[in-house]
């Protein structure tokens, strides 16, 4: 059998509980909508330009991607066995050789489509946003 104390406890918890929740679930969306455009941001970076993971790393980091090296490695395979990118080995005067990444020419058409794609997909989200605020 509860106390009186012990009854009186539980509303703050469960509210607290709630609110965790609730933040864990921005948290996931934040996750999710970066994750959905990662794979076009990385094919974005390869355009023109072979890299490597640390560099294609860097580059996220620096837009403030927030991405971690078990989630880029798996996406470069899995965009590599789709066709869209090859690799190549090239020594490093500071290391181990290095997998240098670059686009296919499938992965080339592909990135301008996903162009089209986001540039309307930009559009309409302002347009509903930015609608908000009217």
């Amino acid at each position: 059998m509860q106390t009186t104390d012990t009854m009186e406890q539980s509303p703050p918890k469960a509210g607290l509980h709630k609110k965790q929740k609730e933040i864990m679930n921005v948290e996931n969306t934040k996750a999710q909508m970066r994750k959905g455009v990662l794979e076009y941001c990385i094919l974005s970076i390869l355009n023109g330009h072979d890299k490597y993971a640390s560099e294609i790393l860097g580059t996220l980091k620096d837009a403030k991607m927030l991405v971690v090296e078990g989630t880029i490695y798996p996406l470069l395979t899995r965009l590599k066995n789709a066709g869209l990118l090859n690799y190549r080995w090239e020594e490093s005067t500071s290391g181990p050789p290095r997998k240098y990444y670059t686009l296919t020419e499938t992965g080339k058409i592909f990135l301008k489509e996903l162009d089209t794609t986001w540039d309307e997909l930009r559009k309409a989200t302002n347009l509903v946003t930015n609608s908000k605020n009217s």
